[in-house]
């Protein structure tokens, strides 16, 4: 993989193709557990003080995107909370580390997003400890894949939409009275919100949620708060999410639908994330930024 993102390179081959060597885990997915393990920037993301000061909370940032995007915020200047279950508590220990190696302040805060008291208390305690809040990154969620709708249970449904719907609501509700104007909110969707994959139909539902959510409150908290939300749409990414009760045979395929015929690395999102957390995206709010590989959302 190359050290830094700034080399001129055939994007096609900047990454491997899809996984070789895939070990399906149980929800939730670790990152340490992973055979092949994502590039999520931390040697090859290079910050400059895009976000100097900032505080930053982020949902699922254990690993994966959330993970890429913690790394890029902190060498970017910002102190950073990160929430995770309690079972990737190793894998957040490691983007701890690398957050205060890049000389910024971490913040651990285990938990459950699927339950509405915790969602208030993880915004409460991300302020007190980081001493404000100028950034939320609403990430984490569930995915794993069901036989179709008469095999998916009352019990998996409201699991994902708890984790990847109600979390986002909660969260972000509690998050607001907090923000000042020139606060950035950031989702992440996905383009199963707007191509749904039918073995996963339930899932692409919340991502679809998710992407109305964004676009629905763009213009009440700018008009009101002078408070910006966006979202990130990513397409086919190798991360832990996709190992949780997966498939062995797609996963050996993943990314190959693409003109990139790889998947897409996290670390490959965390510019996009940097983006539209930062005062250069200033006039730019209920947008949905794609980066899938070429697939585009429509």
């Amino acid at each position: 993989m190359p050290s830094d993102l700034f080399t001129m390179q055939d994007p096609r081959s900047q990454y491997p193709g899809p996984p070789s060597d895939v070990e399906l885990q149980s929800a939730p997915a670790t990152q340490q557990a992973m055979s092949e393990k994502p590039d999520c920037g931390e040697s090859s993301y290079k910050g400059s003080g895009r976000l100097a000061g900032r505080k930053a909370l982020l949902t699922g940032a254990d690993s994966g995107i959330g993970r890429a995007a913690a790394i890029a915020f902190a060498r970017e200047g910002a102190d950073v909370a990160i929430c995770y279950l309690p079972a990737e508590q190793e894998d957040a220990e490691e983007v701890a580390n690398y957050i205060r190696e890049a000389g910024r302040k971490a913040v651990l805060l285990p938990g459950d997003v699927s339950h509405e008291g915790f969602c208030q208390r993880l915004v409460a305690d991300a302020i007190a400890q980081l001493g404000g809040l100028d950034i939320l990154v609403n990430n984490a969620g569930r995915m794993g894949k069901t036989e179709g709708l008469l095999e998916t249970s009352t019990e998996r449904f409201d699991t994902l939409m708890k984790t990847n719907v109600y979390s986002i609501f909660w969260i972000t509700k509690a998050a607001v009275p907090h923000l000042k104007p020139g606060a950035s909110i950031i989702n992440t969707t996905s383009i199963q919100g707007y191509d749904p994959t039918p073995s996963i139909f339930d899932y692409a539902m919340t991502k679809a949620a998710i992407a109305n959510f964004t676009k629905g409150l763009s213009e009440p908290l700018m008009e009101k708060h002078g408070i910006r939300i966006n979202a990130v749409a990513p397409g086919p990414i190798w991360t832990p999410l996709q190992e949780a009760d997966g498939s062995k045979d797609k996963l050996k395929k993943l990314g190959q639908t693409t003109c990139y015929k790889r998947p897409g690395q996290p670390v490959e999102l965390a510019p996009v994330y940097v983006l539209l957390a930062s005062q250069e995206s200033s006039y730019t709010t209920g947008e949905i930024y794609g980066v899938t590989g070429g697939m585009g959302i429509a």
